[in-house]
């Protein structure tokens, strides 16, 4: 990957707004607590996990662009804001060109459903201010208004693996000089619609929505221990040739043997196709393992992403030298990737 570094973190998730607060969900071990949510038509409601409201107004809402933006916009602006730390500036200024990638599944599926509904009630009187967000990259387009940059700003749409597609995109951009900088996002956000989806193939999962944001840059860390993006692996994606048992395997096969001081994160959830998959791709891993959708419910690209923080995280903290990221997806890919920890040359 030519020496690209996680420069800062991001996360907005149901642990709360911040990666600490999502770091110590983990530490906790304990699923979230759920809430429900009604589904029209049913008297039972559907159970999900949200991410909590910002404890006070973040100061980005004032922005123009952002004061009617969907709660997915929001997380993704907190996320981004929190991965640039105090090089938010220097982006603002045109002193720094930062690309941007946000990655996403069911993507701004609040104010789709709301946009249709109002349609089939009455077309006359359905709000056209409800339009601008039912489109797949608003979001990315109200964080580069916000961040004055006018560097490339890609959406990616797809499974979990998307964002690990995303970090992958945004490295090339770093090699070939297209950026300076670049964040990579994953966010989802919660509406029943997607909630009842889920329920129909994953029985038993737990929706819930955030973001996650990783800040990358080419170079040596600026200070202290940083952490490396190392590899991602080729995407093997799910066809009549390759089954999803056969795509994990060659995903695994990409990515170091098991070592001590190293971690792996999992994506699947317990009784999924994919989680048999990925159990069985990874059987020969000895080290520490952890699986943070038992955590904090089922995100797809935002839990691809927060994977992503949490191992990045985990490594800064001294906690592990090395991490592996494996996501075995909801319906197209397996993929992987590596985070190595790496000193700063003026480190003592």
């Amino acid at each position: 990957m030519n020496g690209i570094v996680v420069h800062g973190l991001g996360a907005v998730s149901p642990a709360g707004w911040g990666v600490a607060a999502l770091r110590d969900a983990l530490a906790a071990g304990a699923p979230l607590p759920t809430q429900p949510i009604a589904r029209p038509g049913w008297q039972r409601p559907l159970h999900i996990c949200p991410a909590p409201p910002p404890p006070s107004r973040p100061p980005f809402l004032a922005h123009a662009r952002l004061r009617r933006a969907g709660v997915m916009s929001q997380h993704i602006v907190a996320a981004a804001l929190e991965a640039l730390g105090g090089d938010t500036a220097r982006v603002q200024s045109g002193a720094l060109r930062l690309g941007i990638v946000v990655c996403m599944m069911a993507g701004c599926v609040t104010y789709s459903r709301r946009f249709f509904e109002e349609t089939l009630q009455n077309p006359v009187t359905a709000s056209p201010l409800l339009f601008p967000e039912t489109v797949f990259n608003a979001p990315a387009s109200h964080l580069a208004a916000l961040l004055n940059s006018t560097a490339a700003n890609y959406t990616l749409v797809g499974d979990e693996g998307v964002l690990l597609q995303g970090l992958a995109v945004a490295a090339d951009w770093l090699a070939q000089d297209q950026a300076e900088a670049c964040i990579i996002v994953g966010a989802e956000e919660l509406d029943w619609i997607v909630a009842d989806a889920l329920r129909l193939f994953q029985r038993g999962a737990v929706h819930s929505d955030g973001a996650g944001a990783l800040y990358l840059k080419r170079g040596a860390p600026e200070s202290g221990r940083g952490v490396e993006l190392a590899r991602v692996t080729d995407s093997f994606p799910f066809t009549a040739v390759q089954s999803r048992h056969d795509a994990a395997e060659a995903m695994r096969a990409q990515l170091s043997a098991s070592a001590a001081g190293e971690l792996l994160y999992c994506s699947a959830l317990p009784g999924t196709a994919s989680h048999a998959a990925e159990q069985s791709a990874w059987r020969d891993w000895s080290a520490p393992h952890r699986a943070p959708k038992t955590i904090l419910g089922e995100a797809f690209a935002a839990s691809a992403a927060w994977q992503c923080v949490l191992a990045c995280d985990a490594i800064q903290r001294g906690e592990f030298a090395a991490a592996n990221v494996s996501v075995v997806g909801t319906n197209e890919q397996a993929i992987g990737t590596r985070f190595v920890l790496r000193e700063s040359e003026h480190h003592p």
